[in-house]
């Protein structure tokens, strides 16, 4: 299985360095233009970073364009995500413009175009053995659970989806989840779960 899986990497790896540099020629006047404003609504930084976990759960440094701001309370704490979003930021989630740089993190080699997301590094022990397999591949840009209801998935719901993706690759399947995905983005569907900025944060397993 590991051999398999050393040759799904390498495979795609060569896919997501050709087709990541010919979405970076194409757009990014539209990356330009994101980060000006970004800069000019929101404020510096432009980028987001993040660490999160990435194959075989090895820590890399996730960007995004900023959506939220750094509003505080009385504390002296962040506000929560809902009341930090912005008005442009929720423009760029709806659209999915705000994960743009992430193709850096493609051409790095940290991530490829299709495969389970990233997530938080504090999930890593909270995951069943089936789910930690997750991290079998290279984490994706989007991925199968994305395209199948993305945000309003349970948490068990999206590691099943993860495990699938795992078990099933194929360059077909690739292709087809990239068609879905511009679908999706272009409908703006499974963006939000209800009540929340994106999603909730996974505590672990109730069993």
């Amino acid at each position: 299985m590991h051999t398999k899986l050393r040759r799904i990497n390498l495979f795609k790896r060569v896919g997501d360095l050709l087709l990541s540099l010919v979405i970076l020629l194409i757009l990014w006047p539209v990356i330009v233009v994101i980060a000006f404003f970004v800069k000019l609504i929101i404020g510096n930084p432009v980028l987001f970073k993040q660490q999160r976990p990435g194959f075989m759960g090895k820590p890399f440094n996730l960007l995004k364009f900023r959506s939220m701001n750094d509003r505080i309370n009385e504390q002296g704490s962040l506000l929560p995500d809902e009341e930090r979003l912005t008005g442009f930021g929720r423009f760029l989630r709806n659209y999915s413009l705000d994960e743009l740089p992430e193709i850096i993190n493609v051409l790095k080699g940290e991530m490829s175009l299709v495969g389970p997301r990233p997530l938080l590094m504090q999930y890593l022990d909270r995951y069943s053995p089936d789910q930690a397999r997750r991290h079998d591949v290279v984490p994706g840009v989007t991925g199968w659970a994305q395209v199948n209801g993305r945000n309003t998935l349970t948490w068990q719901e999206k590691f099943r989806l993860d495990v699938w993706y795992v078990d099933n690759w194929s360059l077909g399947l690739d292709i087809k989840i990239l068609f879905m995905t511009i679908w999706k983005v272009l409908n703006r569907e499974g963006i939000n779960e209800p009540g929340f900025a994106t999603s909730q944060e996974f505590m672990g397993n109730e069993d």
